[in-house]
């Protein structure tokens, strides 16, 4: 009987002995996810797509990902092979939040003490160190890097006027940062969004393939850019994390990383345009042209 390329990883990698039975999930823009049923027993197996330049670390994930499962903070892992770009975890069995549900006062609770606890793991060794300052370099080098291997010549129309255009506005950002007081670096997952988290008996983050050590209001500043959020939802956001009312240079601190947090998203985007076709690369471009709209706002 032959078996497709997902089946064979599958009958080899997730735990069991008996045939599987596999579900597509919603696919993402630099993995392919299923839903794996083994010995009455449900895993979830991501399967790593091409993501070169990307800033994916998939060696450290698995690093992460074995402290974040321990202390509950991730799906138990049943095999991480990084090499073969293979994860497999156990089903969270939870679900994404709604648009109006991320933004109940209850959740907002929920999520900024997840992210306390987060950024309370041990850091695995050697330690992963980024910043805004990194990001930003990693992916303007890559977009050079690729714009030469094609010859000098740029790819098809993409949002990449827009980000050279925020270039000044964004070395502004990033010195008025310097001049904050900075805190102690932390464990980041660095891509919350809404569908990598995951409500269900608890709160677990999916996909740590970015996590890093970094400032701890660099979550905070993923979590009110991805999902669109207002200066009120930011204040909401930064009172539930410091479980206080902030003060004005904590306040400006979480402005400039979410500013700055949009931007590494759009370079992120016109990269990956670089790289990926089809749909998603459709609602990648979408999602640019809204990033760059906003960041000159």
């Amino acid at each position: 009987m032959q078996h497709s390329a997902p089946e064979e990883l599958a009958l080899r990698w997730v735990p069991g002995g008996g045939p599987v039975t596999l579900r597509p999930l919603a696919a993402g823009l630099v993995n392919e996810s299923y839903r794996v049923e083994r010995d009455g027993r449900v895993y979830s197996m991501r399967l790593a797509a091409g993501a070169p330049e990307l800033g994916v670390d998939r060696e450290w994930e698995c690093r992460v990902l074995q402290c974040a499962a321990r202390a509950g903070l991730a799906p138990a892992i049943a095999c991480c092979e990084p090499s073969r770009g293979v994860l497999v975890a156990e089903w969270s069995g939870g679900r994404a939040w709604t648009a109006e549900e991320l933004r109940l006062p209850g959740n907002i609770r929920a999520l900024t003490g997840l992210l306390r606890r987060v950024h309370a793991l041990p850091v695995p060794s050697p330690a992963r160190m980024m910043s805004p300052t990194a990001w930003i370099a990693h992916y303007r080098g890559a977009a050079t890097r690729r714009t030469a291997a094609q010859g000098g010549m740029q790819p098809a129309p993409s949002a990449a006027a827009a980000s050279a255009g925020l270039c000044g506005a964004a070395n502004a950002h990033l010195e008025k940062l310097a001049a904050t007081p900075s805190p102690h670096p932390v464990l980041c997952h660095s891509d919350v969004h809404r569908l990598n988290v995951s409500a269900g008996e608890r709160l677990v983050l999916l996909d740590w393939e970015y996590a890093h050590l970094s400032d701890p209001y660099w979550d905070l500043a993923a979590w009110i850019a991805n999902t669109d959020g207002t200066e009120g939802f930011a204040a909401d956001v930064l009172a539930g994390y410091l479980e206080r009312p902030a003060d004005g240079h904590e306040s400006e601190r979480l402005r400039l990383l979410t500013w700055l947090y949009d931007y590494v998203c759009l370079l992120w985007s016109e990269l990956y345009l670089t790289q990926r076709a089809g749909a998603p690369g459709c609602e990648v471009s979408a999602r640019a042209t809204l990033l760059a709209l906003r960041l000159n706002g």
